[in-house]
């Protein structure tokens, strides 16, 4: 593993880079990092049982995505923001005719924070509708795999065959946080120099157990296992 400025970089073949992944993840978790952003990096990294072609890159595509704005996550179109902002006008209109000024500027600046949403909204369906386009057309030839939210950058590239005739990757993830990042670093390193083994998690076939042995499967664990000199 190399480590510089811009994060933790691995060659190797795709279990290499599978592991370089977990190891990440499992430092992360040790740094007692949780919520959403991991979730997302923890979906996202790549496992033994992927290709990258197709899971992965249908996993950089979705994340890729725009997100929701307010008005879409309360179930709103920009054409129902907007008739709300003209009502919220008229009632604005109808406080000043009262006297009754702070509620006018009340029902003004309701009026504008819907126009606001509205355009919010309409300005993400539209980029949405050209994501598909861009990511095929431009983001395939410059990064086609992948990874970027608060907590964690990352990327894999596909290099060429290494000598033993297997395919190579070049996977390189770097914790935004800087201090967060270098507890990582120290897990990363306590991990080479204490680890004799490394467990890579693989996706158990269920149904196959389920049905030779006509019992119910035991449960995946939720992290790799780990045999420390």
């Amino acid at each position: 593993m190399e480590e510089s400025i811009s994060g933790f970089k691995l060659r190797g073949s795709w279990g290499d880079i599978v592991e370089h992944g977990e190891r990440i993840t499992q430092a992360l978790r040790e740094a007692n990092v949780s919520g959403s952003a991991f979730e997302e990096w923890d979906e996202w990294r790549p496992k033994s049982h992927e290709r990258l072609g197709e899971d992965v890159a249908e996993k950089t595509a979705e994340q890729a995505h725009v997100s929701e704005g307010k008005g879409e996550q309360a179930g709103e179109s920009p054409d129902d923001d907007l008739r709300t902002a003209g009502e919220k006008l008229t009632e604005s209109y109808e406080k000043l005719e009262e006297d009754d000024t702070e509620g006018a500027v009340d029902r003004w600046q309701d009026s504008v924070n819907y126009v606001a949403r509205a355009a919010d909204s309409a300005g993400r369906k539209a980029i949405r509708k050209v994501e598909d386009t861009v990511y095929q057309k431009v983001m395939t030839q410059l990064a086609p795999y992948y990874f970027d939210n608060e907590l964690v950058s990352a990327n894999i590239q596909q290099t060429s065959r290494m000598e033993d005739g297997e395919e190579g990757f070049i996977f390189e993830v770097n914790v935004n946080d800087d201090e967060l990042k270098g507890e990582v670093s120290e897990s990363l390193t306590s991990y080479e120099d204490e680890i004799d083994r490394w467990h890579v998690e693989t996706e158990k076939e269920t149904e196959t157990v389920e049905a030779a042995e006509g019992v119910e499967p035991p449960k995946r664990s939720g992290g790799p296992r780990a045999d420390r000199t």
